[in-house]
Formats: C-alpha cells, structure tokens, sequence
C-alpha cells in the first residue's frame, strides 16, 4: 500500500489535515509543539468517479477501491538530524514512507504561535530540508567508514559504490535539490540501499484560511510556488479547517460545500492526484458481477506483474489479459457488448497496462 508521510513544522495544521483526511480525530490537535509523538496512521479510499460508474454498468453491489496510507509524524525543530525535540523518532519515522506531504504554514493567525515567532513558508521549508539533508549526509559518511577496507583493498564493488557515495556527499553538500531520475541504473543499485529523505518525492502543502483557498492562494503560497520550481516538488494549496468540516459531510453536503466556495475538489483529492502523478502511479479495474475493484500500479507495469497485484499466482501462472480501455467499456455499455463491438483485446505478457484499463486475466496455477 502506498504511504505519505505527512510533516511539517509544530504548529503548522498537520494533525488538524490528518484528521481531515482520514476522517477521523486520531492525531490530537493542539496550540504547543510536540502535540504528535508517536506516527499516527489512517487509510484512505482514493477517490476515483470510474469506479461508481462501473458499478451501475455490471450491477455489482461491492465497490472496493484503491487506498493510501497517510502517517501525521512528529513536528520537526532545527536540531533534529542530530537528537533535537523528537528528531530520532521523527527521521526514523519518515524513512518508511514512499512520499513527504510536507505542510507549510501559509495563514496569519495571532492566536496560533509559530515555533520561530514568524510566518515565513520557506524559510520553514528550508528549516526540514537541512535537517533532511544532515541525517543524510550522516547515511552515507557512516556507510562510507564501513566499505573503507574493501575499497583499500580494491573491490570493484567498494570502489563502484563508494563513488556513488561521494557523488551523493558532493550534492548534499552543495545544497542542492535532487533526483535519484537522473542516476545511472548500477549507480541506483547503491543509492536506493541508503533510503535517503531527500531523495523521496515532495508535496509542499499550503495550508491557507478559507478566504485565501477561495483567492486561490497568497502571498505566501506565490513564495512556495517559486521554491518548488527549483526543488523537484509539487505544491497543493488547501485549507485544513475546510478538509475539517468537509469531513464531518456526507458526499452530497460536501460538493455542496465546495460548489459554494467555488473550489473544484477537496484537498485530499488534490493531494492524493499529486501523489500519484510524483511516483508515476495509475489506476486499472476489475469489474463483474461480484465487485469492481481499483488496483494501484506504477506507469511502465506489464501485465503479468499487474496480475501480480491481485495475487503471486496470478503473475507466476499469467496466461493472458483481456483488456478494453475505460471509455470503450463505458460507451458499449457491458464487457459483452465491449467484445462484440471489437473493443476487448487478447494481450500477452508484453503489454503495459494504461491507466482506466478494465482488465480480466487468464492464468493457470
């Protein structure tokens, strides 16, 4: 399953957007730092139209779709990477994660104190990236003194990673944003073993009041956007006290909601969309009389591997894939109408599932 870590500075909404993401009031939510200790977990449905849609077309009454896993971690202070506040918890924490959903306090509020006495998004953003980027430099400086003696030794292998190594160093060093995209595959080999933070892909979240959500951002939000142009992330604005009510909706309550604030979708949806464009990830369905089910996959997956997804049989005893794009399935109205029409393809193990492929496979086990 998919899992973003959602951080941020104390003080900055991050429990008050998990509550509203995930539905629930897990993360207690306070006016003083350190409110979130210990990671607090909620799953969430990805919200995905096609799915009901489907379900009207082959009348199943079992609607199972795809989920992210968000993770409120601890609010991180200057000192972290070396013990500071609840550093430890908070980088050891964050390693697991396939995404950051960082949340950048974006609002002016006197009532809610800011850890640094100021409201000053990137410099806020800079303050988690040093520190990601100290316990980084502490990875690789402690896998370096472990491969010591091979490399003096002349293994090839040593020396071939310890070059990765001080590549890595050299870009830390320098302060600048990266993208292990742009490594070589056998240098990748080496890279991925360290599980670096700042490698991992970026959301920076503006959290904004509901004036500036509707305005459609301020200030502040203009300034993030101008630092994610040059750090390989993205930038979601939302207002966590918006999520929080439209939480506490029903479906209908909640589009009603946003039709009034003149906003498109939630933030959660917003978030999730981006998550998914970051790690290259798309939706393929399932759908028959017993459910329709959304499955996660990243871009590039063949279809044995995809079958794999459903379960290891599927994959080890993959004999083909009938596969009719969403849209086809939809304008024949049935899968036996999709195949009368031409539009059901037979594909073997070569084919690269798309995003929206309604897909049923053969397999022998």
């Amino acid at each position: 399953m998919l899992k973003a870590g959602i951080v941020g500075l104390p003080n900055v909404g991050k429990s008050t957007l998990f509550n509203a993401l995930t539905s629930t009031k897990n993360a207690e939510s306070a006016n003083y730092p350190f409110c979130t200790i210990e990671p607090n977990l909620g799953i969430v449905n990805v919200p995905d139209d096609r799915l009901f849609i489907l379900q009207n077309i082959v009348k199943t009454n079992t609607v199972i779709p795809t989920s992210i896993e968000f993770v409120d971690i601890a609010g991180l202070v200057k000192g972290a990477s070396k013990g500071e506040g609840l550093g430890n918890q908070f980088l050891g924490h964050i390693r697991e994660v396939d995404a950051i959903i960082q949340v950048v306090r974006c609002f002016d509020d006197e009532n809610t104190v800011h850890v640094s006495g100021q409201i000053n998004p990137v410099d806020d953003i800079e303050t988690i990236n040093m520190e990601l980027a100290l316990a980084d430099l502490n990875t690789i400086e402690k896998r370096k003194e472990r491969i010591l003696k091979q490399v003096k030794a002349k293994d090839k292998n040593a020396i071939a990673e310890n070059a990765v190594l001080e590549k890595l160093l050299k870009i830390l060093e320098e302060g600048k944003p990266f993208s292990l995209k742009s490594f070589a595959r056998n240098e990748l080999l080496f890279a991925n073993n360290l599980h670096l933070l700042c490698a991992k892909p970026v959301i920076y979240t503006a959290n904004v009041s509901e004036s500036d959500l509707i305005a459609g951002g301020n200030k502040y939000v203009d300034k993030v956007k101008e630092y994610a142009k040059t750090h390989h992330a993205q930038v979601v604005v939302v207002s966590a006290k918006i999520e929080a009510e439209l939480a506490e909706l029903t479906r209908e309550e909640a589009e009603e909601l946003l039709q009034e604030l003149g906003v498109n979708s939630s933030g959660m949806e917003r978030m999730i969309r981006s998550t998914y464009e970051l790690l290259g990830l798309l939706t393929y369905f399932t759908a028959g009389e017993k459910e329709v089910r959304a499955w996660t996959i990243t871009e590039g997956t063949k279809a044995p591997q995809a079958a794999g997804v459903i379960h290891t049989d599927m994959e080890k005893g993959f004999i083909r894939a009938e596969v009719v794009g969403y849209n086809d399935f939809i304008e024949a109205g049935s899968q036996n109408a999709a195949k009368e029409k031409g539009s059901v393809r037979l594909e073997g193990k070569e084919y690269i599932v798309a995003d929206g492929d309604v897909v049923h496979f053969r397999f022998a086990v």
